[in-house]
């Protein structure tokens, strides 16, 4: 009896995820922001924690502080910066 190749967890899985429609186009564009985004996330929060008057701003209104920075308050961003800052 011949022997039959068995697939490796990885070629099967390979096999798997070839089979899956592609992302869509907007996960695939907020995949491609996020390290920007980290990198300003970490930016801003290193400024606060530097620098007591800007933390003082941002902690005011954190919005108005992020478009004055130049950054689009988005709800995720501005959530992430509360937890952060809060700490």
């Amino acid at each position: 009896m011949p022997l039959i190749p068995r697939h490796t967890d990885e070629e099967r899985l390979a096999a798997l995820i070839s089979a899956l429609p592609p992302a869509p186009e907007a996960w695939v564009r907020a995949a491609q922001e996020l390290p920007a985004a980290r990198a300003g996330l970490d930016e801003i929060v290193a400024r606060a924690e530097a620098d007591a008057a800007f933390r003082a701003i941002v902690l005011e209104d954190l919005e108005a502080a992020l478009r004055a920075e130049g950054y689009e308050p988005a709800s995720p961003l501005v959530d992430e910066l509360r937890r952060r800052l809060s700490t």
